[in-house]
């Protein structure tokens, strides 16, 4: 993997690390093994306390679950040492407050994962890393938008609560890099749910998406926040987000909008289902009406692809282009030909000035746009 290269912080911290390694080696043997001990003692009592109410690795909850802590007091002191270790199907992951730099990568022989994030606040457990699509592999080659996914989740029935995904890798940090596509994380399994999670990046933060074209992967996001500029909800999945919060960021190498668009799927033409917002919000920092809406995605892997996205009973906010929410990503997809629909939005961007510019929902309609209709008999808000 390649990244951004420790500063002087980093490094003056690896230099304290190797200052103590040094002292140790030096210690005598009877000194070692009168300190062994009470040194396992601090980290089974720092494991009581990062893990919360989850156990510990001295108080395990069971067989199948892992502690992950940067500082060791867990199993692991990385994400993906324990997503290895979980060799088989229903193993749950707590992972303490901390900033977990690495990539990681949930296959498809590790299903109904769930990650945990200890404190209950997705703000004190962070996975993060920095590579963007147009990054350099070590091998030759550049990572591509898939390849820059910081986290990548395979495996069906993977669940994840208050945990922080996100890929601060930067435009300004990289000026001759044209690849700006940086993904947080890429989500292809079906039953998928995220509770209380963050999603932080720029240019292609959430991947909502499936395995491969003929799979209608079903995801669910619950009480999420979400922040980027271009595309920065984007794929083919159906995918159900309830009470969430989208919210579009400034940007200072341009100088005229739109800055971007929150969403752009890529929905199969044979899936009746792509993306359903309901009660959430849009929020920006950016000036108003700086924001379009949504824009289809149709790859040209998949030209038959027919972009669905449905927003209901959510605030715009005044970040989104009121007059003109939609546009095209390529002119010989026109929005207007795909699958683009309002119902009971409000805020200052759901206001409709030019009707055929907002298409809506008969009430009729939107009696079959929810949740159940999407996800069918996977109901994880049971378990909210």
């Amino acid at each position: 993997m390649t990244g951004r290269q420790p500063g002087p912080g980093r490094r003056s911290l690896m230099a304290a690390g190797i200052g103590t390694a040094l002292a140790l080696a030096v210690t005598t043997p009877a000194r070692a093994a009168q300190a062994a001990p009470a040194a396992r003692a601090d980290r089974a009592a720092r494991g009581r306390g990062v893990f919360g109410r989850y156990g510990s690795p001295a108080a395990r909850l069971d067989e199948r679950t892992l502690y992950v802590d940067a500082d060791g007091a867990g199993d692991f002191t990385t994400v993906q040492a324990a997503v290895t270790a979980a060799g088989g199907t229903g193993y749950t992951l707590v992972v303490a407050p901390g900033v977990y730099r690495e990539t990681v990568a949930v296959g498809v022989a590790r299903a109904e994962m769930t990650w945990i994030g200890a404190s209950g606040d997705a703000r004190d457990v962070v996975v993060v890393y920095d590579n963007a699509a147009g990054t350099p592999k070590p091998g030759g080659g550049t990572y591509g938008t898939t390849g820059s996914a910081t986290t990548l989740v395979q495996a069906a029935g993977f669940t994840a609560r208050d945990i922080t995904f996100a890929n601060d890798w930067l435009r300004a940090d990289h000026p001759g890099i044209s690849g700006t596509q940086a993904v947080a994380i890429k989500v292809q399994g079906d039953r998928s749910a995220f509770l209380r999670c963050r999603f932080l990046g720029h240019q292609d933060t959430l991947y909502a998406d499936s395995m491969a074209l003929g799979t209608f992967a079903r995801q669910y996001f619950r009480d999420c926040y979400a922040e980027g500029d271009v595309d920065f909800v984007f794929g083919r999945a159906t995918a159900v987000f309830e009470h969430c919060h989208f919210r579009t960021l400034t940007r200072t190498d341009l100088a005229s909008a739109p800055y971007g668009f929150v969403f752009a799927p890529s929905t199969a033409g044979a899936n009746p289902r792509g993306y359903l917002v309901t009660r959430s919000r849009i929020t920006s920092e950016a000036p108003d009406a700086h924001y379009k809406l949504a824009r289809p995605w149709v790859p040209s892997s998949d030209t038959t692809a027919r972009p669905m996205l449905t927003v209901r009973e959510t605030r715009l906010g005044a970040g989104i282009d009121a007059v003109a929410p939609y546009t095209d990503m390529s002119s010989g997809f026109p929005w207007q030909d795909q699958r683009f629909a309002e119902y009971r939005n409000t805020g200052p961007g759901a206001v409709v000035s030019v009707p055929e510019n907002r298409p809506q929902l008969t009430a009729a309609e939107a009696a079959s746009a929810t949740r159940e209709a999407y996800l069918g008999d996977w109901t994880p808000w049971e378990r909210c």
